[in-house]
């Protein structure tokens, strides 16, 4: 077998081990349960939380944001030059195209989850026309203050747009590995993904758990989840074999879209829910800004 070829199975099961693992230990663990969890124990769940906001936001803004701030730029660029607008490909190159396309990701998720609140309010007072339902009545609270009832919860529409996020970051960062034509490249890049992959994972798995997702959702979510790296390297490795090509702007584009998705569950849904909670807020910074620092410094090796 190739060399090269037997790095990149390597990797991939490498990834798909990890990210299993790390992602099902808060997803299956009792411990981590909030709900059960009261006094000292509650505490350092919550920091945990804090902990898993930090690696998010570090994965925010020094990679998924970062790689698509990089290849937009990079692949239009090639656009340009391949079309030959002499007089006005500089122009072009000047506009924040990039910006503009993690702009879209952003609003089309706050589009998403406004109608979706909507839709819950709308059929809520539907249902129940002249009467508020009592305090004690199961309802799930939005971050922003918004209640929803049990049965429309947007708190299950944010995991799942973490999910998907995360997810398309985790196949273009399998495909470029995929893609390498050198076995030190290949090798090199697939730790800087695996120095990562760990971390985000068992954050995705406490902030499902969290959220009340469901046992079965988690472990779905959380497989897919797995699976995506390994399976955009398969697609790589499979573009690298036939010499085709791997569609660059298109996704470039979609990286763009789910960076601007991120960041929308990033600063407006994470962060709020764990800075609202009742610990010190000395203590709270410190650990979100210990997440951001592992985050930021794993971002040498990327």
């Amino acid at each position: 077998m190739d060399p090269l070829l037997e790095v990149k199975i390597g990797c991939l099961v490498a990834l798909l081990f990890l990210t299993l693992v790390c992602g099902l230990i808060p997803a299956q663990v009792q411990w981590f349960q909030m709900k059960a969890a009261k006094g000292r124990h509650r505490r350092i769940l919550s920091f945990v939380g804090c902990f898993a906001a930090g690696v998010f936001l570090g994965a925010c803004l020094m990679h998924m944001v970062a790689d698509a701030l990089t290849d937009i730029q990079g692949e239009l660029g090639k656009q340009l030059q391949q079309v030959r607008w002499a007089l006005s490909s500089q122009g072009c190159l000047d506009y924040p195209f990039a910006e503009l396309i993690i702009s879209i990701g952003f609003f089309l998720v706050f589009l998403t989850e406004s109608l979706v609140l909507h839709c819950c309010r709308s059929t809520d007072h539907k249902s129940t026309p002249m009467s508020r339902p009592p305090p004690s009545s199961p309802s799930i609270l939005h971050s922003h203050g918004v209640p929803a009832p049990s049965g429309h919860s947007p708190v299950s529409f944010r995991a799942l747009v973490l999910f998907v996020s995360l997810s398309l970051h985790s196949l273009f960062e399998g495909l470029a590995v995929g893609v390498q034509q050198g076995e030190a490249g290949a090798l090199q890049l697939c730790l800087a993904i695996l120095a990562h992959k760990g971390v985000i994972a068992f954050s995705l798995g406490l902030q499902l758990v969290q959220s009340g997702t469901r046992p079965r959702w988690r472990l779905l979510y959380l497989g897919v989840f797995a699976l995506m790296s390994p399976s955009g390297m398969a697609v790589g490795i499979g573009l690298s074999l036939s010499g085709g090509a791997a569609g660059g702007l298109a996704m470039a584009l979609l990286e763009g879209v789910a960076a601007g998705t991120f960041l929308y569950i990033t600063f407006l849904e994470i962060l709020p829910q764990e800075l609202s909670s009742p610990e010190p807020p000395l203590a709270k910074f410190s650990f979100i800004a210990l997440g951001f620092s592992i985050m930021s410094v794993i971002a040498v090796w990327a």
